[in-house]
């Protein structure tokens, strides 16, 4: 980003007073190639450096607006928005995602905030109306999804006194604690706030994070194991901690549930629900590696040294306890020296996870204060829950370390796909994608003939795999033949895929927890599976019709 104050070198002479506001792809970013291209589709390079003449009306400042929108949104996407967003369709004013949105916007927003700190007189007004241009679309995109929260009348002494705790060593919040309908506990804002204020910031010394564990007298035995990392030292230091009546800590722990109920706490009735899905093979993987985890070290650690490690603090299911707390509530924290480490941060548990945050990023340390501060990227009005995102996750990977499913359509629900071209295809395959997924086809825009809602790299990839010269999306014969056994052959897949979901032993009437999320997980996978079975059965008939229609014009010549 820069306040450009020369003439540019292009054809166009510049005003000096005029100024810039750059955008670059991260050379760094693994999807950088595919984010090129992306870019060079709608007409810009890598590097962008948008030009405000210091006279722009305030049309012409949102059309600027529009154009480092457009960039921002590319520079934003991942994996499966990059993915599914490869379709010709797609035009510049659509937007990915909520998260990418409001990445973009935000973005947009902290450059020009850099160059307002250093700009002339002449560029204030300018550059002040880009930012009120941009405060508009976060408004108009956040107040879709702006909601007071149902707040129940349960009583929060413990976590009031958490609260009190965290004032007294420096916190500051704009938050109160409540429990909210069909979530738990939550965070209420307690008077309306806005873009960029700080809703919680929480002082670095009641973070709890490696420098405790090297403070303690099992850190010497602890270090000395192979292969043993900080984050296992921290959970190993929580098993403990939980139970010591002194602790600095302790006030914390009270608050912490006696379960979880994750995905890694899952009863064989509910395991037996999910046989057939991701989910099924996500938790066994989990549970046997934790579990020889836990055999390496324990009972070895309690014997050799049981008065650091006492035996009745180290049960497995105590240890299972902790990996759930530790994957739910901890938060990588990056510090001023650079380093990046999971930490439990109190207070900071209390914000639930949406598809629609009010708070996108809180992961590093600032310095100057030597806390961790949480600012809202969306506003959050007085009465309504605030919001964090936990990361870029599916259902699979929420259901099992954190134990629920978000509300709303998640654009990373996907389902990746083992699709066998043979031995021969990857001459003349040629996509840029090496793996293939899909995911509820309600979320496309495109539902047309070549598209049916399905992701365009993977159906370029089959059609490629069949026959290589006609995957053309014109309306000729050989082309839409070819595109009718793709679509047979997605057919055949989604079938298998949905016959592997079926269970007519499924217990709909059960009360416990977990057999009650799996069934919704898995009614999730159904959902997601019947979308494409519906798009692949609407495509033949649109596909049969064109071909109808060709033959017809073929045969008046």
């Amino acid at each position: 980003m820069e306040i450009d104050n020369l003439p540019s070198a292009s054809d166009e002479v510049r005003d000096v007073n005029d100024c810039s506001i750059c955008l670059a792809l991260n050379q760094n970013d693994h999807l950088f190639s595919k984010k090129k291209k992306l870019l060079e589709r709608q007409g810009f390079k890598s590097e962008n450096c948008i030009y405000l003449k210091c006279s722009l009306c305030s049309e012409e400042v949102d059309t600027v607006l529009k154009e480092l929108v457009q960039i921002a949104r590319i520079i934003h996407l991942n994996e499966p928005e990059m993915y599914f967003g490869e379709d010709d369709a797609c035009t510049p004013a659509d937007s990915y995602s909520p998260r990418n949105e409001m990445e973009a916007l935000n973005t947009i927003i902290s450059l020009v905030d850099i160059c307002l700190s250093s700009c002339k007189p002449v560029q204030l007004n300018v550059l002040q109306e880009l930012r009120k241009a941009a405060i508009r679309m976060i408004h108009k995109y956040g107040d879709v999804y702006s909601m007071e929260a149902k707040t129940l009348g349960d009583s929060c002494v413990k976590e009031n006194s958490l609260l009190q705790w965290g004032e007294s060593n420096g916190v500051r919040t704009s938050l109160k604690i409540a429990y909210v309908e069909g979530a738990g506990r939550g965070a209420i804002a307690k008077e309306d706030l806005n873009v960029g204020d700080t809703v919680l910031e929480i002082p670095l010394d009641i973070v709890i994070s490696e420098e405790l564990v090297q403070k303690t007298t099992m850190y010497p035995i602890l270090s000395k194991i192979e292969g043993m990392s900080s984050e296992t030292m921290l959970l190993i230091w929580s098993m403990k901690e939980k139970h010591i009546a002194d602790s600095k800590f302790k006030v914390y722990f009270d608050t912490l549930p006696e379960a979880f109920n994750t995905g890694l706490s899952f009863g064989v009735g509910a395991m037996m629900t999910l046989d057939g899905t991701l989910l099924f093979g996500e938790i066994m993987q989990a549970k046997e590696h934790l579990r020889e985890q836990y055999n390496e070290l324990f009972p070895t650690l309690c014997n050799n040294h049981p008065d650091v490690f006492p035996e009745e603090y180290y049960s497995w299911e105590k240890f299972l306890w902790a990996c759930e707390l530790w994957y739910s509530n901890s938060m990588k924290i990056m510090f001023s020296d650079g380093s990046l480490t999971s930490c439990l941060v109190p207070i900071a548990g209390f914000l639930n996870h949406s598809l629609h945050p009010h708070i996108l990023h809180y992961s590093k340390a600032d310095s100057d204060t030597n806390s961790l501060k949480f600012r809202l990227s969306r506003p959050c009005r007085a009465g309504e829950e605030c919001y964090l995102s936990y990361g870029n996750y599916s259902a699979s990977h929420l259901v099992a370390f954190y134990g629920f499913l978000p509300e709303g359509d998640n654009v990373n629900d996907v389902i990746p796909l083992d699709i066998d071209f043979g031995d021969d295809a990857s001459d003349i395959i040629t996509s840029d994608w090496s793996t293939h997924m899909v995911r509820g086809t309600w979320l496309s825009k495109n539902q047309s003939i070549f598209h049916y809602g399905l992701p365009s790299p993977l159906l370029e990839c089959l059609c490629k795999a069949r026959c290589p010269e006609l995957r053309t999306k014109l309306k000729l014969q050989g082309s839409l033949e070819n595109e009718m056994e793709v679509l047979n052959d997605l057919l055949s897949i989604f079938d298998g895929m949905m016959e592997n979901l079926e269970d007519v032993n499924e217990d709909r009437s059960s009360t416990e927890w977990d057999i009650k999320l799996a069934l919704n997980y898995k009614d999730l996978q159904r959902r997601i599976v019947s979308s494409c079975l519906n798009s692949c059965r609407a495509g033949l008939k649109t596909v049969e019709l064109a071909l109808y229609e060709c033959m017809e014009e073929d045969t008046r010549g």
